[in-house]
């Protein structure tokens, strides 16, 4: 059963070496899409032998991600795993997050920062975005998961051919949910760790996930 691992990056080059690195041994191939970084990221990704796509302009993380499945899938992956390049998650547990597929107990596996293990979230997001974020999604799309926006995710092949990002920017997280649960997946959830080192996140941005879900009218 080949395990893939895509890791959208946008000038990542402090961080993309060491994430590459911690992935590699736990998966089989590293598919790594550099979405026109305007540092180094490509170049140092494609030192750590992963192999590297390059979008010539920034097209945005959900983009990334769909050229990453397509490249995976048509290069016979079994299993994709979604895996950020900001060095907030821990390889090791890539091997809990791909279990239950490989079990046959999920096609799709979503990552959670609410089921018992350490996440150093910002205020803002514990008590006011996140929250928002999953009333929003059970009100709107009928998804029932403790975490509405978690990068760290597993996919089947089966799950990866059915669902297809259309949402360029961070609203593909919430997309990728809902179409899951539309196409009645078997869905689980494990617990992750997230350990968070700059704390951005503005209320606006999560205002503009609401806003691209509901202007582009993804979940079809």
């Amino acid at each position: 059963m080949k395990i893939v691992c895509v890791i959208p990056a946008y000038n990542e080059a402090k961080n993309i070496a060491k994430v590459v690195a911690n992935v590699r041994p736990v998966v089989d191939e590293v598919i790594v899409v550099d979405d026109c970084s305007r540092d180094n990221t490509f170049n140092l990704a494609a030192a750590t032998g992963a192999t590297v796509l390059h979008h010539p302009i920034n097209r945005g993380q959900g983009a990334a991600l769909q050229t990453g499945n397509d490249y995976a899938l048509k290069n016979g992956a079994d299993i994709i795993v979604h895996f950020d390049a900001d060095d907030q998650f821990l390889a090791t547990e890539i091997k809990d997050m791909v279990a239950p597929i490989i079990r046959g107990e999920a096609e799709i596996v979503f990552g959670s920062r609410f089921l018992g293990k350490k996440a150093n979230l910002p205020a803002m997001k514990r008590y006011l975005i996140l929250p928002l974020a999953k009333a929003f999604n059970r009100v709107f799309f009928g998804i029932k998961l403790s975490d509405g926006q978690n990068g760290f995710r597993a996919l089947s092949r089966h799950a990866a051919e059915i669902i297809k990002i259309a949402n360029r920017e961070m609203a593909h997280a919430s997309e990728i949910q809902a179409k899951a649960f539309k196409a009645k997946l078997k869905i689980t959830e494990v617990p992750v760790t997230v350990i968070y080192h700059h704390f951005g996140q503005k209320f606006s941005g999560g205002l503009k996930v609401i806003n691209d879900l509901l202007t582009h009218k993804i979940i079809k």
